[in-house]
């Protein structure tokens, strides 16, 4: 009768003759543990970022996506557009963000607001990874919403569309402060 042996030594024994399986079974997880852990990260970009198709753009700081299976509503952090009463810049700021946006975007969300929306950053679903919600601003299609925002970048962009008379401001008005213009609309 054979005397039994130490655990370990069984192990050993048993791989032993079992290398090439070994081999082949960790090169598989080591090539596919990376890969599978970072499926839904976007390179470059962070662990919170998703890809995401376009559903519905309602005004220029507000849309719809699908992202990893789920339909998520999403407010553009720092910017404030015109609403779609305040003709014809409301109009206008939603058809800049749906041009810009096309069918596939980039949402790096930060939180949730008070209506439950995911607030987040949208960057253009192309290589360039353009930064939509400082987009807008560049072009003059929307505001800083300086009540949220504390990202110096956003007040640069602002004050270049101001020079250049981009936008909501060609002319003053309401339109420049869609939070004053939504208070005075509700009083």
């Amino acid at each position: 009768m054979k005397k039994t042996q130490n655990p370990i030594k069984r192990i050993l024994h048993y791989l032993d003759h079992r290398r090439i399986t070994l081999f082949w079974t960790m090169a598989v997880i080591g090539l596919t543990a990376p890969w599978l852990a970072s499926c839904d990260q976007i390179p470059g970009i962070g662990p919170s970022a998703m890809a995401c198709d376009v559903r519905k753009v309602y005004d220029g700081d507000t849309m719809t996506l699908y992202c990893g299976g789920e339909v998520t509503k999403v407010r553009l952090y720092c910017i404030d557009t015109p609403e779609m009463g305040q003709k014809p810049w409301g109009r206008e700021s939603r058809d800049v963000l749906r041009a810009l946006a096309g069918n596939r975007v980039v949402l790096i969300p930060k939180e949730k607001d008070r209506y439950g929306r995911t607030v987040g950053v949208v960057l253009s679903g192309d290589e360039d990874r353009e930064n939509l919600n400082l987009a807008m601003v560049w072009s003059g299609d929307a505001a800083v919403y300086r009540k949220y925002c504390h990202d110096s970048d956003f007040y640069v962009a602002e004050d270049n569309a101001r020079q250049i008379r981009a936008g909501v401001w060609e002319r003053p008005g309401l339109h420049q402060t869609p939070w004053v213009w939504r208070k005075r609309k509700l009083h």
